[in-house]
């Protein structure tokens, strides 16, 4: 089996997996970075989001050996204080919670290109990324919050 050396949260990794094996089970499987959920399996719920090099990717979709040598974060690498996570906090956004590390990591990323970003901006990042309690609403308005939270440093 080949081994695929990862930066995960900072931190290097080496796995052995099949180079086919979607990042979602690396993740999960070998590294028990269980914060990623599985939702379709298709890339099309959103709900395994993880940032790459920056960029978010669905987990679900790219392979280990996709992302060997590149940079991934996680929601648990983000450690429970980024100023996304308690805008989601502030803003009742957990419902039933299942999609929310993909919501959040999708915001991380939206937020490090467009640090003022517009309704639009908003609904375009966010629109594939499918809430089962449908905190849309709340989600706009945590994102809004947190981008407020960044360019004043807190």
């Amino acid at each position: 089996m080949p081994k695929f050396r990862l930066t995960v949260n900072g931190r290097e990794r080496e796995v052995e997996a099949a180079g086919d094996t979607p990042l979602l089970w690396v993740l999960r499987d070998h590294l028990a970075l269980t914060g990623t959920k599985y939702g379709c399996g298709v890339g099309l719920c959103g709900s395994c989001t993880v940032l790459v090099d920056g960029e978010a990717e669905r987990s679900c979709s790219v392979t280990v050996a996709q992302v060997a040598g590149k940079k991934i974060l996680t929601v648990e690498g983000l450690g429970g204080e980024h100023p996304v996570q308690r805008a989601f906090v502030a803003e009742d956004v957990p419902q039933c919670g299942y999609c929310q590390s993909g919501q959040v990591m999708q915001a991380v990323a939206l937020l490090a290109r467009h640090p003022r970003p517009t309704p639009a901006q908003v609904a375009a990042a966010m629109g594939d990324i499918l809430c089962r309690c449908g905190t849309y609403d709340r989600i706009a308005r945590a994102i809004a919050r947190a981008a407020q939270e960044v360019r004043h440093g807190r």
